[in-house]
């Protein structure tokens, strides 16, 4: 299956992140657990960690960019081999564990 890895959320007073590190370039495979990337809000740093097994596929918001919250930031899937759709409006959400600090 196919996943967005959307800016977790909600978080109090935050409409946006800023992207501060990548822990992992396509075709990386994250367990549950790992930290897949960093964020940033005005105030706080945020880890993002992968709540289900997964291989990335496809960063879409680099390092440095802002992205809003609920908006996505990578592809992933299940495997490396499933092709990736041309529209991603309508992927499945991977689980993920977030820790604001």
């Amino acid at each position: 299956m196919i996943y967005a890895l959307t800016v977790p959320g909600p978080i109090e007073d935050v409409q946006e992140v800023r992207v501060l590190e990548w822990h992992g370039v396509a075709g990386q495979v994250f367990a549950v657990g790992e930290l897949v990337v960093e964020l940033e809000t005005d105030k706080a740093l945020v880890e993002v960690r992968a709540g289900q097994p997964g291989v990335l596929r496809s960063v879409l918001c680099g390092e440095g960019d802002w992205q809003a919250l609920g908006r996505p930031l990578a592809i992933l899937s299940d495997t490396a081999e499933e092709p990736l759709p041309t529209d991603t409006g309508d992927l499945a959400l991977m689980a993920v564990e977030f820790e604001v600090s």
